[in-house]
């Protein structure tokens, strides 16, 4: 039967299609579909609480863009070239003021702004519309990196890098993210866990100077996501995963020498040995010791006196 790939019938998308069919991407790459997954209208409406006419609208976006094909008999599937990690073309609604966000991060992070800010004051200082701030500014009380202050002002909290943020998540971790893995009904997703397993054994091939230390929290966000994921009570579940988001934010990147890279992912595969051998509480004392190292860790480690490392290719042992 002949696929759909015809281009949208009404043109240029909306803004608001074009925001849903990335939620639908979103809400794929969560559930870890494949290439070929079906697409059901009716599931994505209720997932994304929507009305079924906006999906038809949004998928018929990624139809455009190749993510997906549409049989009149089967309805949308993913494309059998799908890759969770390609781009949705053309910026993305709200794209100005994510980069409106993230330049108001970098300077209160170099201090080139105050702790209280107004959007008026915004506005002058970066030369950007009324609208365009107080969706940025929404944004970060979203994060929770400003709040509202008497009048018109706004003030800053901890940013995600500052010492005292850190040491606040690394404490919230050590108090949760064990307990989830060894409290009974802990699923792992065996799709996930393999990625992430390929993924970080990719990592760990790479020479010094390739290690990026954005690649690496990408990968140590993943790796945790799996644990958030697999709990069995939904509102830990849901800290967790709402906590890791926090990685994602402009300035959250810290950097970590690369010898503490190496040792971070072969601790993350050792924990991920013991997850899929199903033992989940050996797989949680681990992961206590791998937070309190990861919280200990400083750049002034270097690499001075660290122990040899395992190769990456003895890295899926089960001692680790």
């Amino acid at each position: 039967m002949e696929l759909n790939a015809t281009p949208s019938r009404n043109g240029r998308p909306r803004a608001s299609h074009r925001e849903l069919a990335q939620r639908i991407l979103d809400h794929v790459r969560e559930r870890g579909l494949g290439p070929g997954a079906r697409l059901p209208e009716q599931a994505l409406a209720r997932a994304c609480k929507v009305s079924r006419t906006p999906v038809r609208a949004a998928l018929d976006l990624l139809v455009d863009q190749g993510f997906a094909q549409h049989e009149a008999a089967s309805g949308y599937r993913l494309s059998p070239d799908f890759l969770p990690t390609s781009p949705l073309a053309g910026p993305p609604p709200g794209a100005s003021d994510a980069d409106l966000a993230g330049r108001i991060l970098r300077d209160r992070a170099a201090r080139r702004l105050d702790d209280s800010v107004s959007v008026g004051a915004l506005m002058r200082r970066y030369g950007c519309a009324r609208s365009a701030v107080t969706k940025a500014v929404a944004r970060l009380a979203e994060d929770g990196l400003l709040v509202r202050a008497p009048g018109q002002a706004w003030v800053f909290t901890s940013l995600p890098h500052a010492p005292a943020s850190q040491a606040d998540s690394h404490e919230f971790r050590l108090l949760l993210e064990p307990q989830a893995l060894s409290a009974p009904g802990f699923r792992l997703d065996p799709d996930r866990a393999a990625g992430s397993r390929a993924a970080m054994t990719a990592f760990l091939n790479r020479p010094d100077e390739g290690l990026d230390p954005k690649d690496f929290q990408a990968l140590d966000t993943e790796f945790h996501g799996l644990i958030a994921r697999g709990a069995a009570n939904r509102f830990v579940a849901e800290t967790l995963a709402q906590h890791l988001r926090m990685h994602e934010l402009p300035g959250a990147t810290r950097w970590v020498n690369p010898v503490r890279q190496r040792q971070a992912m072969l601790e993350h595969i050792g924990i991920l040995d013991q997850m899929e051998a199903g033992r989940f509480d050996v797989a949680a004392d681990l992961l206590r010791v791998h937070l309190r190292l990861s919280q200990d860790s400083r750049p002034r480690a270097a690499s001075r006196g660290a122990p040899p490392l395992p190769k990456p290719g003895m890295a899926g042992g089960s001692d680790g």
